[in-house]
């Protein structure tokens, strides 16, 4: 880890502060779980696609750098003139007890912090989808579904527009970017606040990964649930968004929860690294 327990849990509660004093009304936190590794990581996105299988599976090899992922978050799409992004925000363990998972769901979907939060980023998903479409077209056709992958669960909503005619793709990118569910709100103080309180630079993490079309479509995931590697060293990185009654011990735990299907692919792997 680049940092122990204790500091995150202190990074959380500086968070609640600023938030207390009307800076922020929510910071996503994150820390990075570090581990050393020789050879080539395919063998580790090969795992990760057979227990944890996500609408977005990558492995980028730039140079000496490798990026794996198993991202389930949209951050936009452009289809046909339709642009949309699919904001996550809500955690719980996904289990193999059917009972046990319902109860989780139940809970999770009854959480008055995580609904606040999760409505929270869904008005700003409404608002950077509105500055590139027309007016009077933004839409949440699903609004506060559960989605149950192979570690975890979330609460999702997705939100739509009509692109205007003088935007572009790259207005839509341009628009989202960095996503709400991995800054905060409002962005631009949110981010200061994690460059001050995080150790280290995000690098790709929280990112983008996808592509532009010829035809104008866009399709692009957030880069987390990923795992970043160079020079034998690599590192998963995961977060928490903090509101103001967050609990420091469960944000802790969420972090826990969204990095333990790629240290499994890390372990399962042969040639992969430990943590």
């Amino acid at each position: 880890l680049n940092m122990s327990r204790d500091c995150f849990e202190e990074m959380v509660v500086h968070a609640k502060d600023y938030i207390a004093s009307g800076d922020v009304f929510q910071v996503v936190l994150s820390k990075r779980f570090n581990f050393s590794f020789s050879g080539s990581l395919i063998g580790s996105y090969k795992a990760s696609r057979r227990i944890n299988p996500s609408p977005y599976m990558y492995y980028i090899k730039m140079g000496p750098r490798q990026i794996i992922g198993s991202s389930p978050e949209m951050l936009v799409r452009v289809e046909n003139g339709v642009v949309e992004t699919f904001p996550i925000a809500g955690t719980r363990p996904h289990v193999d007890d059917p009972d046990e998972n319902e109860a989780l769901k139940r809970e999770l979907l009854t959480d008055q912090k995580e609904c606040a939060e999760h409505v929270m980023l869904v008005d700003l998903a409404r608002n950077d989808i509105g500055r590139v479409s027309e007016y009077g077209t933004v839409s949440v056709p699903e609004f506060m579904q559960i989605y149950e992958y192979s570690h975890v669960q979330h609460i999702v909503s997705r939100v739509t527009g009509k692109l205007r005619k003088e935007c572009s793709c790259y207005d839509a990118l341009r628009a989202v970017f960095p996503a709400g569910t991995v800054s905060g709100a409002p962005k631009v103080r949110a981010m200061e606040i994690i460059e001050e309180l995080e150790p280290t630079r995000r690098g790709p993490y929280a990112g983008a990964v996808g592509y532009f079309s010829y035809n104008g479509n866009a399709d692009f995931a957030i880069t987390i649930r990923s795992l970043i590697a160079r020079d034998g060293e690599g590192y998963i990185q995961a977060g928490a968004g903090v509101v103001a009654d967050s609990i420091p011990e469960k944000e802790w735990f969420e972090t826990e929860c969204k990095a333990s299907a790629l240290i499994k692919a890390l372990k399962m792997a042969s040639g992969g690294g430990n943590l």
